[in-house]
C-alpha cells in the first residue's frame, strides 16, 4: 500500500524544521565567506552540522509521520549514517558557495553532488526501517523526487551564493529564499515518501529503535540545534555590523582629519603640506613630457590694515570671498593653495609666458573691485611673482623662493600688478632671508639695542621721561632702524620674544636710572598687534617690573590706536589688567585709525598721542590744524592728557602748547640717544 496517511502536526513541524534548516545554511554562508583565516573552518564545520542535522531531522519527521498500522522501528547504524551524509552534503555545499565567485561550471555538479547527497541520505533513511516486506518502490516517483532533489540543489547553491552576504536589504530576502529552500526539500522528501509501497502483512520487526519517543526526540534535539547556531549567528553578526560601524566611523575621522592635515580650514584650499606634494607630482611630469608650468605666489595688498581696522572676522571672511573670486577665473589643470595669512599660491598649467601673464592680469584684475562685507565696503589689491618651470628653478624650494622674490618686487614697484622672476631680483631676495636668519640670533647674541628719545613737558622742559625705540646693531650692516627688520620680525612671529625683550630691558634701565637719582623719569614701550594679542602680556609685564623693582605706574605702554580698536572690548579687558595694576596706558598714533568714542571712553588710557604726520603739517591754519585741535579738545574731555611726536620747529612748539598739549617729543628737543648718552643729555639741560 502507497503511503498516503501522515500526522499532520509531524508534517508542519518537518516543513518547520526544513526552513529554519535552510535559513541557518543562508545564514551560516555568510558568516563563512565573512570570516578568514581559522575562524572559517569553525563556521563552516559548525554550519554544515547545523545544517546537515537540520535536513536530517526534517526527513526523519516526515518519516515518523507516516500513519502506519504498526509501530515504526529504525536501524541505528542507517539512520547514523543517513545523518552523516546529509552533514558531509550540508558541508561541501557551503564550502562550494564560500567561494569568491560561483561559475555555472562549478554549479552544475555541485548541486549534482548535493542532490545525490541529500537523495542518498533520503532513501538510506528509508533503507533503516524495520519492516517484515522490503518496501516497493514506484519509479517513477522516485525519479520526480530525485528532479526535485538535483533542482531544488541546483536552486538552494545559487540563492546561498547571492544572499550570503549581510546587508538589511538581503534579510528579507533571504527569508523568502529560505521559504522557497524549505517548501523544496521537504516537496523532495514527500514525493520520495509517495514512492514507497508496503505490503499489507508488513510488520515491524522487534529491533531497532522505537519511533513512538523518536519522533519528539528528533524534533526537540532539531529545533535546539538549529536555535542555537542561528542565535550565535545572528550575534556574531550584529557583533560583526557593530564592529563593521566603528570601523568605518573610524575610516571617516581618519578621512577627515587628514582633509584637514592637507587643507587650509578657512578656506578650504589646499595648504602647504599638499601644495609641496602637487607642485612635485608637476615637476615630474613636466620632466616625463617635456612640459613646462607656472607658479604664482601672490598677497594681498592691504590685508593687515583690514585685520587691524575691522578685526580678523572681518578679515577672514574677506579671505573666504578672495578665494571666490580667484576660483572664479580658473580653468583646467590647477592648485590653488593658501599657504598661511593672505599668502595664495596658484599652480596652473602654462605653455607659454604669455598665457601665464594673462592669467595673472585677470587675477589682479578680479580682487582689483571692492568687497561688501556688511556693514563695510573693503578693497584690497593683488601683487603676483611668477616663476615658470624649469627656467626659474629646479626643484620646488628654488621655484617658490623665487616666485616669493618676484612677489616682493611686484610690491616694492607700486603693488597691485605682476612681475616675473629675473635673477636680479636674487639679490633683494637672499638679502631679506639672510637678514631673516641673522634676526633669530640676534637676540642671543645681544645684538639688539634701546635708544631713548627724551620727553619734555611744554613748552621745553623738564624732562619727564623717555621713549623706548628698538634698534639692531647688525654685526655687518651696523646699526639698523626699525622699519627694516621689525616687517620681519611680526612676518615670523620673532616680534614677541623681541618685543618681551624690550620690556625687560626698559625697566632694568629704569631702575638704573633710578638708583641714580631719577625717581621721576617714566618710560614709554611699544606694543605690537602681535604681542598685544599675547596671553602672557599682564605676566610678562609684571614679571619684569617685579624683577627690577620698579613702580607700575612709571613704566607707560603705548598700544596704536588701529590695534586697539581691532577688538575693543579685549583691549578694554587687557588694558583694564594692567592699568589696575598700576601700568600707565598710551593711544598712539591716535588720528588715523576709526575709534569708536564709545570704546574710547571705556579704553583706561591716561594719554593720547598724536600722530606726527598732523604735527608736521601744522602751519597755523588748515585741516591739520583743525584735526589736533580736536584731537586736543576731545583729550580734555576725557581727562587725558596729550602727548604729541615729531616736533622739529619752534613754531610747532609754540602752537602745539598754546593748544594745551601736555607733553612734546621730537628732533627739536631731542633725538633718540643711547642709554650711556642719557645722563650727559639731562646734565646739559640743567
Amino acid at each position: 500500500m502507497p503511503v498516503n496517511h501522515y500526522d499532520q502536526i509531524l508534517v508542519v513541524v518537518s516543513f518547520i524544521v526544513a526552513i529554519l534548516a535552510s535559513y541557518t545554511a543562508l545564514n551560516m554562508a555568510g558568516r563563512v565567506s565573512d570570516a578568514s583565516g581559522k575562524v572559517t573552518y569553525v563556521w563552516l564545520i559548525g554550519g554544515g552540522f547545523a545544517m546537515g542535522t537540520g535536513i536530517w531531522a526534517m526527513h526523519f519527521i516526515g518519516m515518523l509521520a507516516m500513519e502506519l498500522a504498526m509501530n515504526q522501528r529504525y536501524d541505528p547504524a542507517l539512520t547514523a549514517f543517513s545523518l552523516a551524509i546529509a552533514i558531509s552534503s550540508s558541508l561541501f555545499a557551503l564550502w562550494l558557495v564560500s567561494a569568491e565567485r560561483l561559475q555555472l561550471r562549478r554549479l552544475l555538479p555541485g548541486a549534482l553532488i548535493m542532490g545525490t547527497g541529500i537523495v542518498t541520505m533520503h532513501y538510506t533513511g528509508m533503507a533503516a526501517l524495520q519492516v517484515s516486506q522490503p518496501i516497493v518502490w514506484d519509479l517513477f516517483w522516485v525519479g520526480v523526487s530525485v528532479l526535485i532533489a538535483m533542482l531544488a540543489s541546483l536552486v538552494a547553491l545559487w540563492l546561498t551564493f547571492r544572499l550570503r552576504r549581510e546587508a538589511q536589504q538581503i534579510a528579507v530576502l533571504r527569508a523568502g529564499a529560505a521559504l522557497i529552500m524549505g517548501v523544496a526539500i521537504a516537496g523532495m522528501h514527500y514525493t520520495g515518501m509517495m514512492a514507497a509501497h508496503f505490503s499489507a502483512h508488513t510488520h515491524t520487526l522487534n529491533q531497532g529503535m522505537n519511533g513512538n519517543w523518536l519522533a519528539v526526540l528528533v524534533s526537540v534535539m532539531a529545533l535546539a540545534i538549529l536555535a542555537i547556531t542561528l542565535i550565535v549567528s545572528m550575534l556574531d553578526a550584529r557583533l560583526q555590523a557593530r564592529t563593521s560601524l566603528l570601523a568605518s566611523s573610524l575610516a571617516q575621522a581618519n578621512r577627515e582629519l587628514a582633509e584637514m592635515a592637507l587643507h587650509d580650514t578657512l578656506t578650504r584650499l589646499p595648504n602647504r603640506i599638499l601644495l609641496q606634494d602637487r607642485l612635485e607630482q608637476a615637476i615630474n611630469k613636466a620632466d616625463r613630457e617635456g612640459s613646462s608650468f607656472a607658479l604664482l605666489f601672490m598677497d594681498l595688498d592691504g590685508f593687515k590694515n583690514v585685520n587691524d581696522g575691522y578685526g580678523h572676522d572681518t578679515g577672514d571672511q574677506l579671505l573666504v570671498e578672495v578665494t571666490a573670486r580667484l576660483r572664479t577665473i580658473l580653468k583646467g589643470q590647477y592648485t590653488l593653495a593658501r599657504i598661511g595669512g593672505d599668502e595664495f599660491v596658484l599652480l596652473a598649467e602654462s605653455k607659454t609666458p604669455e598665457e601665464a601673464a594673462s592669467l595673472a592680469s585677470a587675477l589682479v584684475s578680479v580682487i582689483d573691485r571692492p568687497f561688501n562685507l556688511e556693514p563695510y565696503e573693503i578693497m584690497v589689491t593683488l601683487s603676483v611673482g611668477i616663476t615658470l618651470y624649469p627656467y626659474d628653478g629646479k626643484d620646488e624650494r628654488e621655484l617658490m623662493f623665487n616666485a616669493d622674490a618676484a612677489m616682493y618686487h611686484t610690491k616694492h614697484m607700486g603693488r597691485n600688478g605682476y612681475h616675473f622672476f629675473q635673477p636680479s631680483m636674487n639679490q633683494l631676495a637672499q638679502t631679506q632671508l639672510q637678514l631673516m636668519n641673522d634676526l633669530w640670533q640676534a637676540l642671543e647674541r645681544k645684538e639688539l639695542r634701546l635708544y631713548y628719545q627724551p620727553k619734555f613737558q611744554a613748552p621745553a622742559g623738564p624732562v619727564i621721561g623717555f621713549e623706548a625705540l628698538l634698534r639692531w646693531q647688525h654685526p655687518k650692516q651696523g646699526l639698523l632702524m626699525p622699519e627694516i627688520f621689525l616687517p620681519l620680525a611680526e612676518k615670523t612671529g620673532l616680534i614677541v620674544p623681541v618685543g618681551n625683550w624690550v620690556i625687560d630691558e626698559a625697566c632694568r634701565q629704569l631702575s638704573e636710572w633710578r638708583v641714580q637719582g631719577n625717581t621721576r623719569w617714566s618710560v614709554a614701550v611699544n606694543l605690537s598687534p602681535l604681542q598685544f594679542e599675547q596671553s602672557a602680556l599682564v605676566k610678562t609685564v609684571m614679571q619684569s617690573l617685579a624683577r627690577h623693582a620698579v613702580p607700575p605706574e612709571m613704566l607707560i605702554l603705548e598700544v596704536t590706536e588701529t590695534t586697539a580698536m581691532s577688538n575693543p572690548d579685549e583691549s578694554v579687558r587687557i588694558l583694564t589688567s594692567l592699568t589696575q595694576l598700576g601700568v600707565k596706558a598710551s593711544i598712539d598714533d591716535f588720528g588715523t585709525g576709526y575709534s569708536s568714542l564709545l570704546y574710547l571712553k571705556r579704553l583706561p588710557a591716561s594719554e593720547l598721542k598724536i600722530d606726527k604726520a598732523f604735527v608736521n603739517e601744522l602751519s597755523g591754519e588748515g585741516e591739520d590744524v583743525t584735526i589736533v585741535s580736536a584731537i586736543v579738545a576731545l583729550a580734555k574731555t576725557l581727562g587725558l592728557k596729550v602727548v604729541a611726536e615729531g616736533v622739529e620747529t619752534e613754531m610747532q612748539q609754540r602752537f602745539l602748547t598754546e593748544l594745551g598739549c601736555n607733553t612734546l617729543q621730537g628732533f627739536l628737543l631731542g633725538k633718540p640717544i643711547s642709554a650711556d648718552a642719557v645722563l650727559a643729555f639731562a646734565e646739559e639741560l640743567k
